[in-house]
């Protein structure tokens, strides 16, 4: 069995993210921290909230905003080019509307990394979020920045889309940091397995300024289900404890019904209530092997 720290590997999704927030909550409700955490797209995007401690602060601001143009829709995309609006989703929203805790995040020791895709060279950039800056929410934007629906964000030095196109599932990521114990929260179900992009045809001309999103996207389905088989391969050694929904979420990526963001969560809520308990027995485990991985 594996030493080392513990961690919680967040898979993206868009609103299939809400399951993961239904999750996440009733681990901070259970005073449940973990040593670090690294988040793809929705992942990163809703996971952040678990280092600021702040439980149901996903489900509230978009359940609030569901229906406001400012926020996301088709209008912001044909105006700015990004569905979800960058400006108010990003800068108004955690700053003036449903305030994100800078300080209780930056006093938190979890590390906690956003996984982006550079479509330049086409590699995974794995970034460490240790301050609330100016920054902090555009490396957030970009790990959530899904082709067509949104334009690549600048920052680091970087040019950067969705995560999810370079390592949709990290846990890899984080064994090699010294993790070698993790909690894996994936947003789609047992027996899921990832086919080629039916769209495919129809987003290469889109895309041509950017071949190695293309590229990416035809190697993305092997590579995602070579990522599920090493979970499940750590999973059996019990060096991961995995989260998956027990039925299709069957939810939009981007679904504007609040209705449907809720059934989602309570069903991430649902599913930790009855694994809760071997859930603090994985952890307990670690915690013998390394006393600081909980708080």
């Amino acid at each position: 069995m594996a030493t080392g720290k513990t961690g919680i590997v967040l898979e993206g999704g868009g609103m299939r993210g809400m399951f993961t927030c239904g999750i996440l909550d009733v681990l901070m409700e259970n005073h449940i921290y973990v040593d670090g955490m690294v988040g793809v797209s929705a992942g990163i995007a809703f996971g952040c909230n678990y280092k600021s401690r702040q439980a149901g602060r996903a489900l509230r601001y978009n359940v609030r905003f569901a229906h406001d143009k400012r926020y996301s829709g088709i209008a912001s995309l044909l105006k700015t080019g990004n569905y979800y609006n960058a400006y108010f989703a990003y800068k108004l929203v955690p700053t003036h509307y449903d305030i994100f805790d800078y300080n209780v995040y930056e006093e938190s020791p979890m590390e906690c990394y956003a996984v982006c895709f550079d479509v330049k060279t086409g590699d995974g950039v794995y970034h460490r979020l240790d301050r609330v800056n100016d920054d902090f929410f555009e490396w957030i934007r970009a790990s959530a920045s899904m082709p067509i629906v949104a334009q690549p964000v600048e920052v680091g030095g970087h040019l950067l889309l969705d995560g999810g196109l370079a390592d949709s599932i990290p846990l890899e990521f984080m064994m090699s940091k010294g993790y070698g114990r993790n909690v894996v929260i994936l947003t789609r179900e047992e027996g899921f397995r990832k086919t080629a992009e039916h769209w495919l045809w129809l987003m290469k001309p889109l895309l041509r300024k950017w071949p190695k999103v293309i590229e990416a996207l035809k190697k993305r389905p092997a590579l995602y289900n070579k990522q599920l088989q090493q979970v499940r391969e750590q999973e059996k050694k019990g060096n991961a404890f995995v989260f998956r929904p027990t039925t299709p979420l069957n939810v939009s990526r981007t679904t504007h019904n609040p209705d449907e963001m809720n059934r989602v969560y309570q069903q991430g809520r649902n599913e930790a209530m009855q694994r809760l308990d071997e859930l603090k027995k994985f952890l307990s485990d670690s915690l013998e092997e390394n006393p600081t991985a909980n708080e």
